[in-house]
């Protein structure tokens, strides 16, 4: 039975996290990817503000196809986190809780996901026609220029995600690999 979460992620819901834990999210998550990422962080890094609050927030790495008539927002799959992963600690330091996306992560992610308390999400890569049914609401935040990879803020009710990376240093990619390790004799 996957755990329902109401957003925004507490230090006490990510303790109780696991690699490994189905999740369904409910709440505000934030969309960015690798541009508005850079712009984000550049910011950060003159002293301005961020175009959103990051403190407690979750970004899921994703960039939407336009709204069909009466949906909120277009197919919504995860796109690959790597490209976010030279930004992430940066956030993390300011007080991003959780990032949804797809595929491994960097080790400095991975040490910043223990040092900061934080978790990082998988989202269910080519069934984003399926996830977009999630999306309650979606609006524009920051950076249009950008289109579809411009920061939007979207309402989620029972958003499914898988915890790929915990507070503890569980990696659901490396125990999917060890559980069908094939060993010599």
């Amino acid at each position: 039975m996957p755990k329902q979460i109401k957003l925004p992620l507490t230090d006490k819901v990510i303790a109780e996290l696991k690699a490994g834990d189905n999740v369904l999210l409910t709440g505000v998550i934030y969309v960015a990817r690798d541009t508005a990422h850079k712009r984000i962080v550049e910011a950060l890094n003159k002293g301005q503000s961020p175009p959103f609050d990051i403190k407690g927030q979750t970004i899921y790495y994703m960039g939407p196809a336009p709204a069909k008539p009466g949906n909120a927002i277009g197919a919504a799959g995860p796109t690959t986190s790597y490209r976010m992963d030279s930004f992430s600690p940066r956030l993390m330091e300011v007080g991003l809780k959780g990032m949804i996306g797809k595929g491994q992560r960097s080790q400095a992610v991975l040490d910043a996901i223990k040092k900061y308390k934080t978790v990082y999400f998988a989202a269910i890569g080519g069934a984003g026609a399926l996830i977009s049914k999630r999306i309650k609401k979606a609006d524009l935040v920051a950076y249009e220029d950008l289109g579809a990879e411009a920061v939007r803020r979207l309402e989620v009710e029972d958003f499914p995600v898988t915890v790929v990376n915990d507070i503890y240093g569980g990696d659901l990619y490396q125990q999917g690999k060890a559980k069908y390790k094939i060993t010599s004799k």
